[in-house]
């Protein structure tokens, strides 16, 4: 799943943003998960997230003019793929709205 979004900010605030939503979504469905690992390299963040069970991986690139998330849903999740990937362009678009 690829999901590209404007910015419309510095890499340096798109940063700092996801990391307020992050934060936001960790303390609001921690309960669900069992094992997040997150780290950055320069401006691409790395995942793993394991929640009920399941795995997701993928990553989220910032460049100059957008946010590209590229995740791997478990096999249980692929039914759901369309829904997921609405829901996180919903998110990232009142994100980063101009």
């Amino acid at each position: 799943m690829r999901i590209a979004v404007p910015h419309n900010t510095t890499r340096e605030e798109a940063k700092q943003k996801i990391e307020q939503r992050l934060s936001h979504l960790e303390k609001q469905y921690g309960h669900y998960v069992t094992d997040i690992d997150k780290n950055w390299e320069g401006d691409r963040l790395h995942f793993n997230v394991k929640a009920k069970g399941m795995t997701g991986t993928g990553s989220v690139e910032i460049t100059d003019n957008e946010v590209i998330l590229d995740g791997k849903l478990p096999l249980m999740a692929r039914p759901f793929e369309s829904r997921i990937k609405s829901t996180i362009e919903r998110e990232a678009e009142s994100m980063f709205k101009a």
